[in-house]
């Protein structure tokens, strides 16, 4: 019994060893039309899209090499004052960049690993389309342009549609790609780039992304590609919970005093959710009629719950006070990023929503007496 459990163990440390296992990536790279002494940067975006620098080297005799611990694919990009940056896949390997700098243009090819070879085969096909839509549009610029002028609508539209029909092209090499390749780390970046593109049938991509083995999944690119698959679900989720005759998510946050309020304890025969901000000029400017309309209808059952997309506490009291609010009032301080103004899906403010005594919504956006015309009605004033 001893024994097989010092086997067990002896099993369970190669495996925790096997997953946090570093391998070495070796970045060989010669150049043509820069000069020797100039520095190239490795760099790899962050959280925030930004590029930050992880290392840099010298060119010697045309070349340059960087050596990179890994524990998994990641992608970062290279980079000299006079390139544009050269994306590459750090994986286990040596990955071989060459750099030819002609003028103003340059060109790159980068080999060596699966997943950049696989890369390098994605650039080389979509080239092949990029120069079709290119030559397509010097072809018909003259052409669409006359069209315009002479209000030819059916050649404006054959031309129209025969563009849209490389851009699927172009977009579908991509998918297509991604769809029959579960194993490249190449589809996890497809997927990164084209999950929030409305031109893409975000189920095809859902389903893709599940057909992807588990350790691309498990990759920090994975990761982001399914936080945005879920993301973008809720989002669709909380646009059809918001349609009207739907009930109201219900939420909470914070007064200015700090104590937590949600919105199911504030309904009252009609509720009326703003979303508003200090900083928002249109909101301040229908804060007046607003007040009017809670003086004249709070007591026969009219309530607000204002949802502010403020940053700065103080602004915000300071805005609560100077346009004489004496309803509830709700803040993350989070502006934008806000979870109650997520859960809403809102985009632009001010924004509202007319809720009934049961918190289904009835109406939405609405403004001065079309507001006060459907306040009287659910409260059945004459």
């Amino acid at each position: 019994m001893k024994k097989l459990l010092l086997i067990l163990s002896v099993a369970f440390i190669l495996v925790s060893f096997n997953k946090i296992i570093i391998d070495d990536c070796f970045v060989k790279g010669s150049v043509k039309g820069i000069n020797d002494g100039e520095i190239i940067y490795l760099k790899e975006s962050n959280e925030n899209q930004e590029l930050k620098t992880l290392d840099s080297t010298i060119i010697k005799n045309g070349k340059f090499d960087f050596n990179i611990k890994t524990t998994e694919p990641k992608l970062c990009v290279l980079f000299h004052k006079d390139i544009n940056g050269i994306p590459f896949i750090v994986e286990k390997g040596t990955v071989s960049v060459e750099i030819t700098k002609d003028g103003k243009s340059n060109n790159a090819k980068v080999v060596g690993t699966y997943n950049n070879d696989e890369m390098q085969k994605i650039v080389n096909s979509s080239k092949l389309i990029s120069e079709k839509m290119n030559d397509f549009q010097s072809k018909n610029m003259s052409l669409y342009q006359k069209a315009s002028e002479e209000k030819d609508e059916a050649t404006l539209i054959r031309i129209k549609s025969e563009y849209e029909t490389l851009q699927k092209e172009y977009s579908n090499s991509f998918v297509n790609y991604a769809e029959t390749n579960p194993n490249s780390f190449v589809s996890a970046l497809i997927l990164e780039s084209l999950v929030v593109n409305p031109a893409i049938d975000f189920a095809r991509i859902v389903k893709i992304f599940n057909s992807l083995s588990n350790e691309i999944k498990n990759t920090k690119q994975g990761k982001k590609v399914n936080q945005l698959i879920n993301e973008i679900e809720t989002k669709n989720q909380a646009k059809n919970n918001l349609n009207i005759n739907g009930i109201a998510p219900n939420f909470s946050a914070k007064s200015p005093e700090g104590k937590t309020i949600s919105l199911n304890e504030s309904l009252g025969k009609v509720t009326i959710i703003d979303f508003w901000a200090s900083w928002c000029g249109p909101c301040r400017r229908e804060n007046p009629s607003v007040v009017a309309l809670y003086n004249e209808f709070h007591s026969k059952g009219l309530n607000i719950i204002g949802v502010s997309l403020d940053q700065d506490l103080n602004k915000w009291k300071e805005a609560i006070v100077k346009d004489k609010i004496t309803w509830t009032q709700v803040s993350n301080i989070k502006g934008w990023q806000d979870p109650i103004a997520k859960l809403y899906n809102i985009e632009s403010i001010p924004q509202t929503y007319i809720l009934d005594s049961n918190g289904k919504i009835v109406a939405k956006d609405l403004r001065g007496e079309q507001l006060k015309a459907k306040i009287k009605e659910l409260l059945d004033i004459k």
